[in-house]
């Protein structure tokens, strides 16, 4: 079943955020407050899990109504991968209480030990922290990479597109995110400018979480996706206004239509037979762009 056949609707949050739990310029209630003012649904604070900061797992769940929610996460990080000094891994749905790491305790088994304790499991940042893919490969525990972080962008590493269409095109199934790492800094990018939206029943955070693991959402930088629908080898997408729709698979090539205002085309399937896979790319007429999750086809 793909996304948009679901039922449900969409809800948009964003997975990757800090406080000043940890490194972050502003209060877990305020954090909350601006995603909320700027129009998202739910957003889940993912302080760094560090001894330095207490390890913490930020509390959220008393900003909680019926119009916003809240997902309880932290960005775990252990020593190390072949060029950074720590792995760097978002884990949305953790409890409270999740146990700081053990001594010698490694990227892997962490995230493991996070996706057993039933959260989300995503690799951060990959270009920014130079994830190679035989790092990646090690991260059996992961549901989906961070393909688009806003704040990396600010040093041109906002992009991790290369590594994971390369774990696909190697059989990873993994699903694709895109977040904002908004520390509310002064000298940061504003934030609130790169999230997924989630298709579910209803804003619970139980519903969202689950949504998330079955890899039912998209990402976005602005557009919205409406609908994709593959039959009779074509693939026909819809979304809001764009100049350029592109589908790709784990092979060299694409298909893609361009033009002024393109709000749907169908196009053909069959330069991806060798494909297992197949994803859609939009981009607007400012530059920003929607992912699809991956969807495959054997």
């Amino acid at each position: 079943m793909l996304t948009f056949d679901v039922p449900g609707r969409f809800w948009r949050g964003n997975l990757h955020c800090h406080s000043d739990r940890s490194d972050g310029a502003l209060s877990p209630e305020e954090v909350c407050g601006r995603y909320r003012e700027a129009g998202y649904d739910f957003v889940a604070v993912t302080d760094h899990f560090r001894a330095e900061y207490g390890f913490p797992v930020t509390d959220t769940r008393g900003v909680r109504d019926g119009g916003f929610t809240t997902l309880l996460g932290a960005e775990l990080e252990a020593p190390r991968t072949e060029f950074a000094s720590k792995w760097h891994i978002v884990a949305v749905g953790l409890p409270v209480g999740f146990v700081p790491p053990e001594p010698g305790e490694t990227g892997p088994e962490l995230a493991r030990r996070a996706r057993a304790a039933g959260a989300f499991i995503g690799m951060a940042h990959p270009a920014a922290a130079l994830l190679t893919v035989e790092d990646a490969a090690t991260l059996d525990a992961a549901h989906a990479v961070e393909v688009f972080n806003s704040l990396a962008a600010r040093e041109d590493r906002g992009d991790g597109l290369h590594l994971y269409d390369v774990l696909l095109g190697r059989g990873h199934r993994l699903d694709a995110y895109a977040a904002d790492d908004c520390h509310f800094q002064p000298q940061d990018p504003p934030g609130r400018d790169a999230w997924v939206r989630v298709r579910a029943e209803s804003l619970d955070p139980d519903a969202l979480l689950s949504a998330l693991k079955a890899g039912h959402y998209y990402s976005s930088t602005g557009p919205e996706m409406h609908g994709i629908e593959i039959g009779d080898g074509r693939i026909t997408v819809r979304c809001s206004p764009v100049r350029k729709i592109v589908v790709t698979g784990s092979v060299p090539g694409a298909q893609w239509r361009a033009g002024d205002g393109l709000t749907e085309c169908s196009l053909p399937l069959d330069m991806f037979t060798r494909s297992p896979f197949v994803r859609v790319t939009v981009t607007d007429d400012a530059g920003a762009r929607a992912w699809s999750n991956p969807m495959w086809r054997r």
